[in-house]
């Protein structure tokens, strides 16, 4: 196979509609824009989340809470997680990432205190709630927060 022999799969390519080309093209004359009107226009048309003057549904609805536009999201594991690392390991994120648990990280973990563990593990996390913390000091392990 030479580099002149390629070509695409048949049907994954689309010839584009080629509007205001006469009568037979079935798209000629007004190319699909109808006569007259805003939409009709040039440049016609109206703002996203316009409503033809009615009160926008964005402002309708009440505005609730705050959003921290500078919070650094982080990602959450389960105790019943940790049970895949053998005894006495030490966990960290890349152990983590590793092992599949988690896909992505990108500003940190909490670890959450859902489920048991039943094995000794140093973990090491930005984060973990009170009832995390508790279970994995009852089991024997430690908690270090990096």
């Amino acid at each position: 196979m030479k580099l002149h022999e390629l070509s695409p799969v048949p049907g994954s390519t689309q010839v584009g509609k080629r509007k205001g080309r006469g009568p037979g093209s079935g798209n000629g004359k007004t190319a699909g824009r109808g006569h007259k009107g805003q939409w009709a226009r040039s440049g016609g048309g109206v703002r996203v989340g316009f409503e033809g003057g009615q009160m926008p549904l964005v402002r309708r609805l009440p505005k609730r809470g705050f959003t921290n536009i500078f919070a650094k999201p982080m990602e959450a594991i389960n105790l019943t997680a940790l049970n895949k690392f053998e005894d006495g390991a030490t966990v960290n994120v890349c152990d983590l990432l590793e092992k599949g648990i988690l896909s992505k990280c990108e500003y940190g973990v909490k670890v959450l205190g859902n489920g048991t563990i039943n094995k000794k593990l140093t973990v090491r996390a930005n984060a973990f709630s009170a009832s995390a913390k508790a279970k994995i000091e009852e089991a024997g392990g430690k908690v270090e927060v990096v």
